[in-house]
């Protein structure tokens, strides 16, 4: 339903940007002013601005998945454009206060031809240079090490744990993508992986080739398995430019997730505690988007962990890092996930700092560690900037580990 709400401010301020790009056009030479220049103009922004509207209602193959592309590409670009044309635009206004006209390099400036030009040419340099940045920039996957001493014994000496998060499987992720994160990880030869979450995009259909993914997945290789919960994303609806609708029924679960995940070798833990070698538990959360989606609830926390043993390293792995005073109330040692992106492009960054406690990294919380991944994919516009795609590794040490002789 916020798509709906978005719409008319969104095609206002289209009407703005193409407004501003035909005066820009005029201010370089006379020659666009003609309708030759202006129709074609108008006809491929309009093309550009209701990408992700028609993505949405083309479903023909392959126009379906070429215009979700294009969408995906496009919402990240227009924000740029709308933000830089925003920042010229102020600046050349200021230009005209008498206060300042009275100073010779700002009065030089007051030519509404000449700002406008030079405006318009900066806009242009640097949205091209931030798209093309963010577009690679997104590809490109960073392996973060963090190390973790928790206060727990554990019959084993430590715990290498690979982290993962977001990965969005479907239009914006490529087979060579995932084929870079499980090599990464595998690099790290880890003791477990996790998987925290929104894993497929909305749409199962939107993934290209789901056995041939599902088969570079299952070449994850570690000690004790690889684990994962579902996110807001791991449900199949309509979506659109990034935003889904509600529905007064509860949608239904999609069989081929689980499917691939299985295909994949990857076991599925919602609200489900499950003990790894008899030395810690592993948990994974039902996502309270998802569960509200489907009609349905969820374990808390405290009811998660009843009747385990305390003094057992306790892991969970929660898509959404919403509830960690609860989650180290309730013994929980290490709580894993993802969900923020840590804002995926600026200044979206710099608002997860206001909006979630612990948006991206590593925070203590009383004896317990919040382990936040950024993740491996993008949701929505299809670039990353002042954030990185990773993977995360946690080198976890025990406080009290017990005496090798103990050790089976």
């Amino acid at each position: 339903m916020i798509a709906f709400f978005l719409a008319p401010p969104y095609l206002l301020l289209n009407v703005y940007i193409l407004r501003w790009l035909f005066f820009w056009a005029y201010a370089c030479h006379d020659t666009f002013r003609s309708r030759s220049f202006r129709f074609p103009a108008a006809f491929l922004y309009g093309f550009l601005t209701f990408s992700p509207l028609t993505g949405f209602l083309v479903t023909a193959e392959p126009w379906h998945r070429i215009l979700r592309v294009i969408g995906n590409y496009w919402l990240g670009t227009f924000f740029y454009i709308l933000f830089l044309v925003l920042v010229f635009d102020f600046l050349r206004r200021i230009t005209k206060l008498p206060v300042l006209l009275r100073y010779r390099y700002v009065s030089l400036l007051h030519s509404t031809r000449k700002t406008l030009f030079v405006s318009g040419c900066c806009v242009l340099v640097l949205v091209c240079i931030s798209s093309a940045y963010g577009i690679l920039h997104a590809k490109r996957l960073c392996v973060r090490e963090y190390p973790i001493v928790l206060d727990k014994s554990c019959r084993l000496p430590g715990l290498k744990i690979a982290l993962a998060a977001d990965l969005h499987l479907g239009y914006s992720t490529t087979e060579a993508q995932i084929q870079n994160f499980v090599d990464a990880v595998n690099r790290k030869e880890p003791d477990l992986v996790c998987i925290a979450g929104d894993i497929f995009d909305n749409e199962y259909d939107a993934i290209e080739n789901p056995n041939a993914v599902a088969s570079i997945l299952a070449g994850l290789k570690s000690r004790y398995g690889v684990y994962a919960c579902y996110g807001n994303h791991d449900i199949s609806e309509k979506i659109l430019a990034g935003f889904t609708f509600s529905h007064e029924e509860g949608l239904p679960e999609d069989p081929r997730f689980q499917e691939f995940l299985q295909n994949a070798g990857i076991e599925l833990l919602e609200d489900r505690v499950i003990t790894v070698e008899n030395a810690f538990y592993l948990a994974g959360r039902k996502d309270p988007s998802m569960a509200k989606k489907q009609l349905d609830s969820r374990l808390t926390f405290s009811e998660l962990t009843d009747g385990l043993d305390p003094s057992k390293p306790l892991l969970v792995m929660d898509h959404q890092p919403k509830e960690l005073a609860e989650a180290s109330a309730s013994g929980v040692d290490l709580d894993l996930s993802g969900h923020t992106h840590d804002g995926q492009f600026f200044p979206g960054n710099l608002i997860m700092k206001v909006l979630w406690e612990n948006p991206c990294g590593v925070l203590k919380k009383g004896a317990m560690y919040s382990v936040v991944t950024s993740g491996v994919g993008v949701w929505g516009p299809a670039m990353r900037i002042g954030t990185d795609s990773e993977v995360v590794i946690l080198d976890v040490k025990f406080q009290e580990p017990f005496p090798p002789a103990a050790l089976p």
